[in-house]
Protein backbone atom coordinates (compact mmCIF):
# COMPACT_ATOMS: atom_id res chain seq x y z
CA UNK A 1 0.00 0.00 0.00
CA UNK A 2 0.92 3.37 -0.53
CA UNK A 3 -0.87 6.40 1.32
CA UNK A 4 0.56 10.12 0.21
CA UNK A 5 -0.81 13.80 0.81
CA UNK A 6 -2.03 15.68 -1.96
CA UNK A 7 -3.74 19.39 -2.17
CA UNK A 8 -7.19 19.17 -4.34
CA UNK A 9 -6.72 21.85 -6.97
CA UNK A 10 -10.36 21.38 -8.50
CA UNK A 11 -13.58 19.43 -8.13
CA UNK A 12 -13.67 18.58 -11.75
CA UNK A 13 -17.26 16.88 -10.92
CA UNK A 14 -19.65 16.83 -8.57
CA UNK A 15 -21.96 14.05 -7.85
CA UNK A 16 -24.18 12.93 -4.94
CA UNK A 17 -22.17 10.02 -4.50
CA UNK A 18 -18.64 10.55 -6.02
CA UNK A 19 -16.53 13.40 -6.80
CA UNK A 20 -14.06 13.97 -9.42
CA UNK A 21 -11.03 15.41 -8.46
CA UNK A 22 -7.59 17.21 -9.97
CA UNK A 23 -5.08 17.14 -7.46
CA UNK A 24 -1.13 17.78 -6.97
CA UNK A 25 0.22 15.11 -5.39
CA UNK A 26 3.42 16.01 -2.84
CA UNK A 27 6.51 15.39 -4.72
CA UNK A 28 5.05 13.96 -7.91
CA UNK A 29 2.79 16.77 -9.53
CA UNK A 30 -0.48 16.49 -11.10
CA UNK A 31 -2.91 13.91 -10.92
CA UNK A 32 -6.80 12.92 -11.03
CA UNK A 33 -8.59 11.40 -8.03
CA UNK A 34 -11.58 10.30 -6.60
CA UNK A 35 -13.80 10.78 -3.27
CA UNK A 36 -16.43 9.08 -2.27
CA UNK A 37 -18.75 12.05 0.35
CA UNK A 38 -20.05 8.85 2.13
CA UNK A 39 -16.81 8.18 3.23
CA UNK A 40 -14.69 10.96 3.56
CA UNK A 41 -17.17 13.86 3.09
CA UNK A 42 -17.44 16.96 0.27
CA UNK A 43 -14.12 17.76 -0.81
CA UNK A 44 -13.07 21.43 -1.93
CA UNK A 45 -10.27 23.00 -3.51
CA UNK A 46 -7.54 23.81 -1.34
CA UNK A 47 -8.64 20.64 0.83
CA UNK A 48 -5.28 18.28 1.94
CA UNK A 49 -6.79 15.20 1.50
CA UNK A 50 -4.39 11.57 2.00
CA UNK A 51 -4.37 9.52 -0.72
CA UNK A 52 -4.41 5.75 -1.47
CA UNK A 53 -1.83 5.65 -4.44
CA UNK A 54 -1.33 1.99 -4.66
CA UNK A 55 -3.11 0.43 -8.22
CA UNK A 56 -2.01 3.78 -10.22
CA UNK A 57 1.78 2.75 -8.78
CA UNK A 58 1.23 -0.56 -9.92
CA UNK A 59 -0.23 0.02 -13.28
CA UNK A 60 -3.73 -1.00 -12.67
CA UNK A 61 -7.01 -0.33 -14.23
CA UNK A 62 -8.26 1.96 -12.30
CA UNK A 63 -8.70 4.85 -14.83
CA UNK A 64 -5.77 6.22 -13.84
CA UNK A 65 -7.20 7.66 -10.74
CA UNK A 66 -5.91 8.20 -7.02
CA UNK A 67 -8.30 7.34 -4.42
CA UNK A 68 -9.38 9.78 -1.20
CA UNK A 69 -8.75 7.97 2.00
CA UNK A 70 -9.41 11.07 4.47
CA UNK A 71 -9.47 15.03 4.23
CA UNK A 72 -7.56 16.78 6.69
CA UNK A 73 -10.43 19.69 7.06
CA UNK A 74 -9.92 21.55 9.73
CA UNK A 75 -8.04 19.42 11.42
CA UNK A 76 -10.14 18.97 14.86
CA UNK A 77 -13.15 17.99 15.48
CA UNK A 78 -15.80 15.75 13.87
CA UNK A 79 -14.61 16.07 10.37
CA UNK A 80 -18.25 13.63 9.04
CA UNK A 81 -21.37 12.34 10.54
CA UNK A 82 -23.96 11.01 8.16
CA UNK A 83 -25.26 8.45 10.13
CA UNK A 84 -27.94 5.88 7.80
CA UNK A 85 -29.71 4.98 10.30
CA UNK A 86 -28.77 1.30 10.20
CA UNK A 87 -26.87 -1.20 12.32
CA UNK A 88 -25.41 -2.85 9.28
CA UNK A 89 -21.49 -2.40 8.92
CA UNK A 90 -19.72 -2.37 5.04
CA UNK A 91 -16.27 -2.50 4.62
CA UNK A 92 -16.04 -4.07 7.94
CA UNK A 93 -13.41 -3.58 10.39
CA UNK A 94 -11.01 -1.53 7.99
CA UNK A 95 -10.46 2.30 8.77
CA UNK A 96 -13.32 2.78 5.90
CA UNK A 97 -16.19 0.76 7.77
CA UNK A 98 -19.65 2.65 7.42
CA UNK A 99 -22.91 1.62 8.42
CA UNK A 100 -25.84 1.23 5.81
CA UNK A 101 -29.49 1.01 6.09
CA UNK A 102 -29.49 -2.75 4.95
CA UNK A 103 -32.79 -3.93 3.38
CA UNK A 104 -33.05 -7.11 5.62
CA UNK A 105 -32.02 -5.26 8.47
CA UNK A 106 -34.63 -4.70 11.50
CA UNK A 107 -34.68 -0.42 11.36
CA UNK A 108 -35.94 -0.93 7.10
CA UNK A 109 -39.23 -0.06 5.82
CA UNK A 110 -38.58 -3.52 4.08
CA UNK A 111 -37.77 -5.98 6.37
CA UNK A 112 -41.47 -7.55 7.22
CA UNK A 113 -41.44 -8.45 3.64
CA UNK A 114 -37.49 -9.18 3.67
CA UNK A 115 -38.45 -11.35 6.90
CA UNK A 116 -41.37 -13.43 4.50
CA UNK A 117 -38.93 -13.75 1.11
CA UNK A 118 -37.61 -16.94 0.91
CA UNK A 119 -38.12 -17.38 -2.78
CA UNK A 120 -37.52 -16.00 -6.47
CA UNK A 121 -40.35 -17.94 -7.63
CA UNK A 122 -39.01 -18.65 -11.31
CA UNK A 123 -37.82 -15.23 -11.49
CA UNK A 124 -35.19 -15.33 -14.20
CA UNK A 125 -31.38 -13.97 -13.06
CA UNK A 126 -29.09 -13.19 -15.57
CA UNK A 127 -25.66 -13.82 -14.35
CA UNK A 128 -22.86 -11.98 -15.74
CA UNK A 129 -18.49 -12.44 -15.51
CA UNK A 130 -18.05 -8.86 -16.81
CA UNK A 131 -19.35 -5.53 -15.83
CA UNK A 132 -19.43 -4.06 -18.95
CA UNK A 133 -22.01 -6.69 -19.72
CA UNK A 134 -24.92 -5.34 -17.21
CA UNK A 135 -25.82 -2.10 -19.97
CA UNK A 136 -26.05 -4.56 -22.49
CA UNK A 137 -28.36 -7.24 -21.39
CA UNK A 138 -30.38 -4.62 -20.09
CA UNK A 139 -30.93 -2.65 -23.16
CA UNK A 140 -31.67 -6.33 -24.85
CA UNK A 141 -34.28 -7.13 -22.27
CA UNK A 142 -35.91 -3.12 -22.79
CA UNK A 143 -36.50 -4.07 -26.46
CA UNK A 144 -38.16 -7.14 -26.10
CA UNK A 145 -40.91 -5.47 -23.87
CA UNK A 146 -39.52 -1.86 -22.30
CA UNK A 147 -42.23 -1.99 -19.20
CA UNK A 148 -39.86 -5.02 -17.82
CA UNK A 149 -38.15 -3.56 -14.84
CA UNK A 150 -34.72 -4.77 -14.69
CA UNK A 151 -32.80 -4.76 -11.23
CA UNK A 152 -28.72 -5.19 -10.79
CA UNK A 153 -27.44 -6.82 -8.11
CA UNK A 154 -23.54 -5.78 -7.78
CA UNK A 155 -21.67 -8.15 -6.03
CA UNK A 156 -18.26 -7.54 -4.17
CA UNK A 157 -15.83 -9.28 -5.99
CA UNK A 158 -14.30 -6.59 -7.83
CA UNK A 159 -14.69 -2.71 -7.33
CA UNK A 160 -16.72 -1.97 -4.10
CA UNK A 161 -18.35 0.71 -4.45
CA UNK A 162 -21.37 1.04 -7.60
CA UNK A 163 -20.95 4.65 -7.87
CA UNK A 164 -17.49 4.74 -9.61
CA UNK A 165 -19.48 2.87 -12.09
CA UNK A 166 -20.31 5.68 -14.61
CA UNK A 167 -22.14 2.89 -16.85
CA UNK A 168 -24.47 2.55 -13.91
CA UNK A 169 -25.22 5.41 -13.88
CA UNK A 170 -26.06 5.92 -17.09
CA UNK A 171 -28.19 2.77 -17.20
CA UNK A 172 -30.46 4.40 -14.45
CA UNK A 173 -31.08 7.61 -15.75
CA UNK A 174 -31.68 6.27 -19.26
CA UNK A 175 -34.34 3.71 -18.10
CA UNK A 176 -32.47 0.45 -18.97
CA UNK A 177 -31.66 -0.34 -15.46
CA UNK A 178 -34.87 0.43 -12.82
CA UNK A 179 -32.79 -0.77 -9.62
CA UNK A 180 -29.84 -1.42 -8.07
CA UNK A 181 -29.02 -3.34 -5.52
CA UNK A 182 -25.33 -3.64 -3.71
CA UNK A 183 -24.47 -7.33 -1.75
CA UNK A 184 -22.16 -8.15 0.39
CA UNK A 185 -19.13 -5.71 1.04
CA UNK A 186 -20.44 -3.75 -2.17
CA UNK A 187 -22.17 -0.51 -1.09
CA UNK A 188 -23.74 2.35 -3.08
CA UNK A 189 -26.53 0.97 -4.06
CA UNK A 190 -30.10 1.92 -4.42
CA UNK A 191 -30.97 -0.81 -1.72
CA UNK A 192 -28.02 -2.77 0.45
CA UNK A 193 -28.03 -5.96 1.09
CA UNK A 194 -25.98 -8.61 4.07
CA UNK A 195 -25.21 -11.02 0.93
CA UNK A 196 -26.47 -11.57 -2.72
CA UNK A 197 -28.85 -14.37 -1.65
CA UNK A 198 -30.87 -11.73 0.16
CA UNK A 199 -29.90 -9.27 -2.51
CA UNK A 200 -31.61 -11.06 -5.18
CA UNK A 201 -34.77 -11.18 -3.03
CA UNK A 202 -34.77 -7.65 -2.39
CA UNK A 203 -34.79 -6.85 -6.10
CA UNK A 204 -37.67 -9.67 -6.42
CA UNK A 205 -40.12 -8.59 -3.80
CA UNK A 206 -39.10 -5.57 -2.75
CA UNK A 207 -37.53 -3.27 -6.39
CA UNK A 208 -40.34 -6.07 -8.12
CA UNK A 209 -38.25 -6.97 -10.94
CA UNK A 210 -39.02 -8.49 -13.26
CA UNK A 211 -35.54 -9.57 -14.14
CA UNK A 212 -32.38 -9.35 -12.15
CA UNK A 213 -29.13 -9.03 -13.63
CA UNK A 214 -25.68 -9.70 -11.29
CA UNK A 215 -22.84 -9.13 -11.82
CA UNK A 216 -19.41 -8.02 -10.58
CA UNK A 217 -18.59 -3.93 -10.36
CA UNK A 218 -15.67 -2.52 -12.60
CA UNK A 219 -12.71 -4.30 -12.93
CA UNK A 220 -11.83 -8.18 -12.75
CA UNK A 221 -9.17 -10.35 -10.82
CA UNK A 222 -6.90 -12.17 -13.21
CA UNK A 223 -3.72 -14.20 -12.89
CA UNK A 224 -3.78 -16.92 -15.68
CA UNK A 225 -4.66 -19.69 -13.36
CA UNK A 226 -7.59 -21.74 -12.92
CA UNK A 227 -9.16 -20.54 -10.44
CA UNK A 228 -7.57 -17.30 -9.93
CA UNK A 229 -9.87 -14.68 -11.06
CA UNK A 230 -13.24 -12.85 -11.18
CA UNK A 231 -15.09 -15.19 -12.91
CA UNK A 232 -15.58 -17.23 -10.35
CA UNK A 233 -18.18 -15.07 -9.16
CA UNK A 234 -20.60 -15.84 -12.48
CA UNK A 235 -20.40 -19.64 -11.10
CA UNK A 236 -21.69 -18.32 -7.65
CA UNK A 237 -23.92 -16.24 -8.72
CA UNK A 238 -25.75 -19.11 -10.79
CA UNK A 239 -25.77 -21.17 -7.57
CA UNK A 240 -27.62 -18.45 -5.88
CA UNK A 241 -30.29 -17.80 -8.29
CA UNK A 242 -31.01 -21.79 -8.85
CA UNK A 243 -30.95 -22.50 -4.81
CA UNK A 244 -33.44 -19.67 -4.25
CA UNK A 245 -35.79 -20.90 -6.91
CA UNK A 246 -34.93 -18.88 -9.80
CA UNK A 247 -33.85 -19.31 -13.22
CA UNK A 248 -30.08 -18.94 -13.78
CA UNK A 249 -28.97 -17.48 -17.37
CA UNK A 250 -25.62 -17.17 -17.88
CA UNK A 251 -24.10 -14.98 -19.85
CA UNK A 252 -21.02 -15.76 -21.94
CA UNK A 253 -17.81 -14.26 -21.91
CA UNK A 254 -17.26 -14.67 -25.98
CA UNK A 255 -14.26 -12.75 -28.14
CA UNK A 256 -12.35 -12.88 -31.28
CA UNK A 257 -10.81 -9.69 -30.30
CA UNK A 258 -8.87 -10.41 -27.36
CA UNK A 259 -5.06 -11.02 -27.98
CA UNK A 260 -4.70 -13.53 -24.91
CA UNK A 261 -5.45 -17.14 -26.12
CA UNK A 262 -7.10 -17.92 -22.83
CA UNK A 263 -10.34 -15.51 -23.51
CA UNK A 264 -10.96 -16.13 -27.44
CA UNK A 265 -13.49 -17.95 -28.35
CA UNK A 266 -15.16 -18.62 -24.77
CA UNK A 267 -13.15 -17.32 -22.02
CA UNK A 268 -11.16 -19.59 -19.48
CA UNK A 269 -13.62 -17.59 -17.19
CA UNK A 270 -16.78 -18.74 -18.27
CA UNK A 271 -15.89 -22.04 -18.96
CA UNK A 272 -14.26 -22.19 -15.55
CA UNK A 273 -17.64 -20.95 -13.90
CA UNK A 274 -20.12 -23.37 -15.69
CA UNK A 275 -17.97 -26.60 -15.42
CA UNK A 276 -16.38 -26.33 -12.14
CA UNK A 277 -18.64 -23.86 -9.88
CA UNK A 278 -22.13 -24.10 -10.99
CA UNK A 279 -23.91 -26.56 -9.49
CA UNK A 280 -27.48 -25.71 -10.72
CA UNK A 281 -28.55 -26.07 -14.42
CA UNK A 282 -28.31 -22.45 -16.01
CA UNK A 283 -29.83 -21.47 -19.43
CA UNK A 284 -26.60 -21.04 -21.41
CA UNK A 285 -28.02 -18.72 -24.45
CA UNK A 286 -25.65 -19.14 -28.01
CA UNK A 287 -25.43 -16.38 -30.06
CA UNK A 288 -25.58 -16.24 -33.60
CA UNK A 289 -22.02 -15.91 -35.15
CA UNK A 290 -20.68 -16.07 -38.72
CA UNK A 291 -19.78 -20.36 -39.17
CA UNK A 292 -16.23 -20.29 -38.68
CA UNK A 293 -16.50 -18.42 -35.27
CA UNK A 294 -19.78 -20.51 -33.79
CA UNK A 295 -17.61 -23.89 -34.60
CA UNK A 296 -15.13 -22.41 -32.51
CA UNK A 297 -17.49 -21.48 -29.60
CA UNK A 298 -18.95 -24.48 -30.09
CA UNK A 299 -15.91 -26.58 -29.27
CA UNK A 300 -14.99 -24.78 -26.72
CA UNK A 301 -18.18 -25.33 -24.78
CA UNK A 302 -18.28 -28.80 -25.95
CA UNK A 303 -14.67 -29.47 -24.94
CA UNK A 304 -15.13 -27.82 -21.69
CA UNK A 305 -18.41 -30.46 -20.90
CA UNK A 306 -20.99 -27.55 -20.71
CA UNK A 307 -23.67 -29.39 -22.12
CA UNK A 308 -23.53 -31.93 -19.68
CA UNK A 309 -24.36 -29.72 -16.13
CA UNK A 310 -26.79 -26.77 -18.39
CA UNK A 311 -28.82 -26.32 -21.40
CA UNK A 312 -28.04 -24.63 -24.60
CA UNK A 313 -29.96 -22.18 -25.98
CA UNK A 314 -29.66 -20.98 -29.60
CA UNK A 315 -30.25 -17.45 -30.05
CA UNK A 316 -31.39 -16.16 -33.75
CA UNK A 317 -29.91 -13.63 -35.52
CA UNK A 318 -31.63 -11.09 -34.55
CA UNK A 319 -31.74 -11.42 -30.78
CA UNK A 320 -27.53 -11.00 -31.39
CA UNK A 321 -27.83 -7.72 -32.93
CA UNK A 322 -27.22 -4.63 -31.13
CA UNK A 323 -30.74 -3.59 -29.32
CA UNK A 324 -31.19 0.35 -28.92
CA UNK A 325 -28.84 1.75 -26.03
CA UNK A 326 -30.60 4.62 -25.55
CA UNK A 327 -27.60 6.95 -26.00
CA UNK A 328 -25.20 5.03 -23.43
CA UNK A 329 -21.72 3.67 -25.36
CA UNK A 330 -20.19 0.47 -23.97
CA UNK A 331 -17.03 -0.97 -24.09
CA UNK A 332 -15.54 -4.02 -23.11
CA UNK A 333 -11.38 -3.95 -22.26
CA UNK A 334 -11.79 -0.36 -24.54
CA UNK A 335 -13.10 -2.10 -27.24
CA UNK A 336 -16.32 -1.17 -29.01
CA UNK A 337 -19.04 -3.48 -30.78
CA UNK A 338 -17.46 -2.55 -34.14
CA UNK A 339 -14.17 -4.27 -32.51
CA UNK A 340 -15.15 -7.21 -30.44
CA UNK A 341 -18.86 -8.30 -31.92
CA UNK A 342 -19.03 -11.16 -30.60
CA UNK A 343 -18.61 -9.92 -26.79
CA UNK A 344 -21.30 -7.91 -27.57
CA UNK A 345 -23.76 -10.62 -29.21
CA UNK A 346 -23.66 -13.19 -26.80
CA UNK A 347 -24.63 -10.19 -23.72
CA UNK A 348 -27.42 -9.49 -26.00
CA UNK A 349 -28.52 -12.86 -26.54
CA UNK A 350 -28.87 -13.81 -22.56
CA UNK A 351 -30.62 -10.37 -21.95
CA UNK A 352 -33.50 -11.69 -24.78
CA UNK A 353 -33.61 -15.23 -23.64
CA UNK A 354 -34.27 -13.75 -19.47
CA UNK A 355 -36.82 -10.75 -21.15
CA UNK A 356 -38.47 -14.06 -23.00
CA UNK A 357 -38.90 -16.36 -20.07
CA UNK A 358 -40.36 -12.69 -18.15
CA UNK A 359 -42.95 -12.43 -20.07
CA UNK A 360 -43.47 -16.43 -20.00
CA UNK A 361 -43.80 -16.02 -16.31
CA UNK A 362 -46.09 -12.88 -16.26
CA UNK A 363 -48.53 -14.51 -18.58
CA UNK A 364 -48.96 -17.36 -15.98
Amino acid sequence: MRLIWATVTNVEDRQPDLESLAVDVDGTGAGRAVNYPALAGNCVAGDRVLLNTTAVELGLGTGGAHFVVARAGSGEGVQLDLPSGGHIMKLRYSPLQCDVMAVESQESPHHAVMAAATSLEGLPVVCCGLHSQVPLVAAAIKRVDPELRVAYCMTDFAALPLPLSQVIRQSVSAGLVDATVTCGQAFGGQLESVNLYSGLLAAAHVSHADVAIVAIGPGVVGTATPLGHGGIAQGEALNAAGSLGGRPIAAMRVSFADTRARHRAVSHHTLTALARIALVEAAVPVPALPASLAEQVDRALAGAGVWNRHTRVDAVAAASEEPYMRGITVTTMRRTIAEDPAFFAAAFAAGDVAARIATERGRS
